[in-house]
C-alpha cells in the first residue's frame, strides 16, 4: 500500500513538473520596445536608452518623439509609456516613440556648477548639467533620429531634478525641443539662480513655436512659488508664439504627481475622441 502512494506521489510530481515545462514552452516575451546603447564620447560612458515603440513601428512613419528624463526600467519609463499608449488607444494622440533616458547619476547629469558649499558636500557628483545637455544635443538626438525619426516634433519630460535640468534646457537651449512638461522643477539649487536669469536668458531666445506645462503639487512652499514663478516669467516675456500652461495640481505630493500631472498635460494636448 505504501508503495503504491509513494507511486503516486511521484507520477502526479512528474505530471505537474511535464505541465509547467509544456506552459513555459508556450511562453515568449513581451515587447513593447527595444533598448539601444548610446556610447558618449561627452559623458565617456555608454547610457542605455529604453524606447517604446508603438505597434506596427516603422522608421518611415516618422514619428514625434518623447525624450524622458528618468527613463530607467525601475523609474518613470513604463508608466509614462504606459499613458502614451492609453491616449493613443482612447484620446487623440498620434502614434508616439517615447526614449527613456536611464540613468547613471542624476545628480551629476541634471544639475549645474553651483559655489554653495552645503549643496558641494551634500551632493559632490554635481555641477554636470553642461555636459549632459551637450550629450542630448550631440549625440541622442542623432542616434536617434538615425535609428527611429528625425520628426521635428519633440518633447521632454522631466521632473524635480529633471525639471530643473528641462528648464535649463528651455532657457538655454530653447531649440534642443518643440514642447516641454515641466513638472516640481528643483529651482531651489544654487539659491534659485536659474530663476533669476530666466528673464535674461528669455531675452535672448528667438520667437519660435513652443509649448511648456508646468506643473506642482502640494509640495512646500518653496517649489510651489518657483513652479508658479518660472511659469509667470515664460508667460511675461514678449514671444508671441511660445504657449504656456500652468496647472497646480494640490492633491497630489512629491511621489504622486509625475503620473497624474503628465495624464492632465496629455488631456490638454490631446483632447478625447468621440
Amino acid at each position: 500500500m505504501r508503495l503504491k502512494i509513494i507511486l503516486s506521489l511521484f507520477l502526479g510530481c512528474c505530471f505537474i513538473v511535464t505541465n509547467a515545462q509544456t506552459n513555459n514552452e508556450k511562453a515568449e516575451p513581451l515587447s513593447i520596445g527595444e533598448k539601444s546603447i548610446v556610447k558618449s564620447n561627452i559623458l565617456n560612458e555608454e547610457r542605455l536608452l529604453n524606447i517604446y515603440l508603438p505597434q506596427n513601428f516603422s522608421k518611415e512613419k516618422n514619428l514625434p518623439v518623447i525624450y524622458l528624463l528618468d527613463g530607467s526600467m525601475n523609474e518613470d519609463f513604463i508608466h509614462i509609456a504606459g499613458l502614451v499608449q492609453f491616449f493613443n488607444l482612447m484620446f487623440n494622440m498620434p502614434d508616439f516613440i517615447v526614449v527613456g533616458i536611464a540613468n547613471v547619476d542624476r545628480k551629476r547629469d541634471f544639475t549645474f556648477h553651483t559655489d554653495l558649499k552645503d549643496l558641494k558636500e551634500k551632493y559632490p557628483t554635481t555641477g554636470g548639467s553642461a555636459k549632459f545637455i551637450e550629450f542630448i544635443e550631440k549625440e541622442l538626438q542623432p542616434f536617434v533620429e538615425a535609428h527611429y525619426s528625425d520628426n521635428k516634433t519633440k518633447y521632454l519630460i522631466g521632473q524635480s531634478l529633471g525639471g530643473l535640468l528641462a528648464t535649463e534646457v528651455l532657457l538655454k537651449k530653447p531649440d534642443l525641443f518643440s514642447h516641454y512638461f515641466i513638472i516640481s522643477p528643483s529651482l531651489w539649487w544654487d539659491n534659485e539662480s536659474l530663476l533669476i536669469q530666466a528673464t535674461h536668458l528669455l531675452e535672448q531666445q528667438n520667437d519660435t513655436e513652443r509649448y511648456v506645462y508646468i506643473s506642482v503639487g502640494s509640495e512646500g512652499k518653496i517649489m510651489e512659488r518657483e513652479a508658479e514663478g518660472i511659469a509667470k516669467k515664460l508667460k511675461n516675456s514678449d514671444k508671441k508664439k511660445l504657449k504656456v500652461d500652468f496647472l497646480p495640481l494640490p492633491k497630489e505630493n512629491h511621489a504622486t504627481i509625475l503620473h497624474q500631472s503628465i495624464y492632465e498635460a496629455l488631456k490638454i494636448q490631446f483632447p478625447y475622441k468621440e
